[in-house]
């Protein structure tokens, strides 16, 4: 089933805020670190203990948060995109080529290291789409 969940970019306060937004609403949670992570080797040290990915889920409430600030930094506005989780390897490539059609590729689709096909983009409108498809959590 095809959903769409926010996900929020924090900057360095990731861990706090959704540590805060568990508190409030129930909830599991999830963090992975950037220095427990394949991606340590790309990042500065500093960025180690900085979050990398983390999920708050409890039914089908979704909630997902990282650090990871993308290229020209963190202003008001960029800090959320919609995350875009596909059923098949042929919806990510439509919806992927239809949203980024007059805006722009941020990271094209391409499998990523925890599997899924992966790809961020703009939208015409400035709206940034993260999208995912991961052939094995499909039923």
């Amino acid at each position: 089933m095809t959903t769409i969940n926010a996900y929020i970019t924090f900057g360095g306060k990731c861990t706090e805020a959704m540590n805060f937004y568990k508190e409030c609403l129930g909830g599991d949670l999830t963090i992975q670190l950037i220095g427990e992570s394949p991606m340590a080797g790309q990042c500065p040290a500093a960025m180690h203990n900085q979050v990398l990915h983390s999920m708050l889920s409890k039914g089908s409430m979704v909630l997902m948060a990282s650090d990871m600030v993308a290229p020209g930094g963190l202003t008001a506005g960029n800090n959320i995109a919609l995350s875009l989780n596909c059923s098949s390897e042929e919806e990510i490539n439509n919806f992927f080529a239809a949203l980024s059609a007059g805006g722009s590729v941020i990271d094209p689709l391409k499998v990523q290291f925890w599997g899924a096909t992966f790809g961020v983009c703009n939208d015409k409108f400035g709206i940034r789409w993260m999208l995912n498809y991961d052939k094995n959590q499909q039923s």
